[in-house]
């Protein structure tokens, strides 16, 4: 019989609906049975493509056994992180306190005050390497529960203090300058990995808001150092098997330092962050391997992630069938034998192809499989050859089982997809990508934003959640419009972005300055959470403040720029101490010392002339510049949707760009030569 998850719309809380375990979600309701009844709570966390919680579920949470046990003595609850990230990161922050480490699935107990007192991640159904059994867990939380009352209340109460004492104040720290950035920049130096590309050792994540950062750093300094750690991780990576070399698109991270076996799942945000990446390096170089990989992670998204109803997935599982034995596996989608290349493509091409990609007899993964790379010292092979083996393989693998995709819009991750897709339809011409992005933008107005403009995290199926956006829905959602106006030149995206960074300033911005990832009338945890460092997407403090800047750039908002300055306080204590977990705010601080520039396009749209000057706007590197397009405007009117392009006119009655910083103009110019020096652009 279905228990309470059977009318949510996460996909990772309806895979539990049918499990013997009595699941509630996160409610008020939940607190109230485990006061009444006088039992602990137990929380798992966990999302839909994560291994090892579909693990967990199948060893203890399927079990009749064990779920006894957890129906008699605890009130269960099940959360998506995904779907409440606010929640996840309460507890876990509580978790990493007390055990110096932290992951997903993530079980906690509680009382029925929400106050943590034991925390673990995955426990196995047996004892082993050193880890209790999830059965042995329960036993002893419902021991120390009944029979040490007192200890268990004074812990929990310890611990929420502790976290109460961990408030951030940095909105007196100053905004950071160009001492502060090449601090950054030389830290990073020292945690590269010269060999491999990327930072520290194994297991190693993309390094997306960071690539972001030197990008800038280049643009803005000339720094070779900085362009030469971008381009080389990303050479290094797309050569790895931590990209998939068949269809595009980047998995979650590698279990080693040399990006050769992947964790399997595919997240949107890893492939919106690392296609915008491979955009701007192409941008800032004319590489034809950044050029490609952007365009087949553009591709990716829009193939096996976009929903029926415009929007985008959240991820694809990283396990899959087993054609041979039928068990669920992680890596079975992917991996390949010399044999299965043969199969595929008879005996020369498969043989070929083993060589293209590191195929070996021995196999890189497990069971004598291997995950498909590009090495650099492969056979050399005509470009019509190679991408034939590769459209022959990918139909191949098409008739394998494929991975579960988790269906759930959340509104950040699509905003993220948006910016990236309309940046990669304006570079390429790609038209087709622009409107992609513009549907994905219209589902989250017309589903996501109510009529206040505030912002709801999910929805599936076009039937919106109800947990409300958190801060980097605001910010990366402004930042989707932010770019999608840019490109498109449709200001109502302009607007839109408008009213969501008022809403960051009235909801989630403290008096300092500083930001929370909750709304002030949000839901009350034990704990506001407020974290201005990068996970594996920009924090929601530093995502808010790049919107901010760039909005204030758009319309000469002094209150707007204000905000974004006092937030990036936090870049200039955290940036030369910890730069690898605040990549995104260094970028957006690397705008700030840019200015950043502001560019108005005016012309006809029917002049091509107006075409070709508004992409060598949007080919500008000039770090975070933004670009207003449209009708010219005579000296007494105003800019219509876009403040930018108030008293712009033709000059020569041509189209006419104008670049302004800090108060001062560039010469208005025709000439797309002249526009490109001024936004310091390396033309592809």
């Amino acid at each position: 019989m279905p228990n309470r998850l059977a009318n949510e719309t996460s996909p990772y809380l309806l895979q539990h609906a049918d499990n013997p375990v009595d699941w509630w979600p996160w409610s008020p309701e939940a607190f109230a049975e485990a006061r009444e009844r006088g039992v602990p709570v137990l929380l798992s966390v966990g999302y839909s493509s994560c291994h090892w919680c579909h693990v967990l579920a199948h060893e203890s949470f399927e079990d009749e056994t064990v779920a006894a046990y957890m129906n008699e003595h605890f009130v269960n609850i099940k959360v998506d992180r995904e779907e409440r990230p606010d929640v996840d990161a309460v507890y876990m922050e509580a978790v990493q306190a007390a055990t110096g480490q932290g992951g997903w699935p993530m079980t906690v107990f509680m009382t029925a005050d929400a106050e943590p007192f034991y925390f673990g991640t995955y426990f196995p159904p047996e004892p082993r390497q050193g880890m209790p059994s999830f059965m042995q867990v329960l036993e002893g939380v419902r021991t120390a529960w009944v029979g040490r009352p007192e200890e268990v209340a004074e812990v929990a109460q310890r611990i929420v203090r502790d976290l109460a004492g961990r408030e951030l104040d940095y909105g007196k720290a100053g905004t950071p300058g160009p001492e502060e950035l090449a601090r950054a920049l030389l830290g990073l130096t020292r945690e590269y990995d010269a060999a491999h590309g990327g930072f520290g050792g194994a297991p190693k994540f993309p390094p997306s808001m960071v690539l972001e950062f030197l990008l800038r750093h280049h643009a803005r300094t000339g720094s070779e150092g900085a362009l030469q750690m971008a381009a080389d991780t990303c050479e290094t990576m797309a050569r790895g098997g931590i990209y998939d070399q068949l269809g595009g698109g980047f998995a979650r991270y590698s279990v080693d330092r040399e990006w050769v076996i992947p964790h399997f799942e595919k997240m949107l945000y890893d492939n919106a962050l690392l296609c915008r990446v491979y955009a701007h390096l192409w941008r800032a170089t004319g590489s034809d391997l950044a050029r490609r990989v952007a365009l087949e992670t553009a591709d990716f998204m829009v193939r096996e992630l976009r929903t029926d109803q415009g929007g985008f997935a959240s991820a694809l599982d990283a396990d899959s069938e087993d054609p041979l034995t039928g068990e669920h596996v992680e890596g079975a989608y992917y991996a390949w034998t010399p044999a299965q290349l043969r199969e595929a493509l008879g005996e020369a091409d498969g043989d070929l192809a083993a060589l293209c990609f590191g195929v070996t007899e021995e196999g890189t993964f497990e069971h004598g499989t291997s995950v498909l790379q590009l090495p650099q010292d492969g056979p050399s092979v005509e470009a019509d050859r190679l991408a034939g083996i590769k459209e022959r393989l990918l139909a191949a693998r098409g008739r394998r089982p494929a991975p579960g995709r988790d269906d759930k819009i959340v509104a950040a991750w699509n905003g993220l997809a948006i910016a990236a897709l309309a940046e990669c339809g304006a570079y390429f011409e790609r038209p087709d990508l622009v409107e992609r992005a513009t549907e994905a933008a219209d589902l989250l107005v017309r589903v996501h934003m109510d009529g206040r403009a505030r912002l709801s995290r999910t929805s599936k199926d076009g039937r919106v959640g109800s947990n409300d956006g958190v801060l980097e829905d605001y910010g990366d959602v402004a930042e989707g419009f932010l770019a999608l106006a840019s490109v498109t030149g449709e200001g109502v995206w302009l607007e839109f972005a408008g009213f969501l960074v008022d809403l960051v300033l009235d909801r989630f911005t403290a008096e300092d300055g500083s930001l929370y990832d909750t709304a002030h009338d949000a839901e009350k945890l034990i704990r506001r959470p407020q974290d201005p460092t990068d996970t594996a997407a920009p924090s929601g403090w530093t995502a808010a403040a790049g919107a901010l800047l760039s909005y204030a750039a758009h319309t000469g908002s002094q209150a707007h720029r204000t905000a974004a300055e006092r937030a990036l306080g936090v870049v200039h204590a955290l940036g030369p101490r910890v730069p690898r977990f605040i990549g995104h705010g260094l970028s957006v601080a690397e705008a700030l010392l840019d200015g950043p520039r502001e560019v108005a396009v005016v012309g006809h749209p029917e002049d091509p002339a107006l075409a070709l000057l508004h992409r060598t706007a949007l080919l500008g590197t000039a770090p975070g510049a933004v670009v207003a397009v449209g009708l010219p405007r005579a000296a007494d009117g105003d800019g219509g949707e876009f403040p930018l392009l108030t008293e712009r006119t033709l000059v020569r009655d041509l189209p006419t760009a104008y670049v302004c910083r800090h108060f001062v103009c560039a010469r208005p110019t025709t000439d797309p030569v002249e526009l490109a020096e001024q936004l310091g652009v390396i033309r592809p």
